[in-house]
């Protein structure tokens, strides 16, 4: 049960389903948003980094994935006015709490929730 529990924590999203899944949701919960995309080195870097500091907030924050080359979703990006990849942004209570770019360490992940999100 605890494995599917993750999971859930963890999930995809596009244009279409961001309202949903990012803005309403992170009125129950911190949500980071993950915006990346398949050519970028770091994006690749970081993606299990992000998976592990989620599973290790037990369910406390979500983790949205956008892959930003799909479709139309390069409008969250340009909406959000990210200028280069990964780029994290923390929302709670719908709105932006915080981003950071590029790849990190999971103690610097760990670090920029418990400083931003109000767990």
């Amino acid at each position: 049960m605890e494995a599917m529990k993750n999971e859930s924590d963890i999930f995809d999203v596009d244009l279409y389903d961001f309202e949903e899944k990012v803005i309403t949701a992170s009125h129950q919960r911190p949500v980071l948003l993950d915006l990346w995309a398949d050519w970028c080195s770091p994006c690749i870097v970081i993606a299990p980094i992000l998976k592990k500091v989620i599973t290790e907030f037990e369910g406390q924050v979500a983790l949205a994935k956008i892959e930003v080359d799909e479709d139309e979703n390069m409008k969250i990006a340009g909406k959000y006015r990210v200028r280069g990849f990964p780029t994290i942004i923390l929302f709670q209570n719908g709105e932006e709490k915080a981003r950071f770019s590029g790849a990190h360490p999971a103690s610097f992940i760990e670090k920029f929730i418990e400083e931003n999100a109000e767990l």
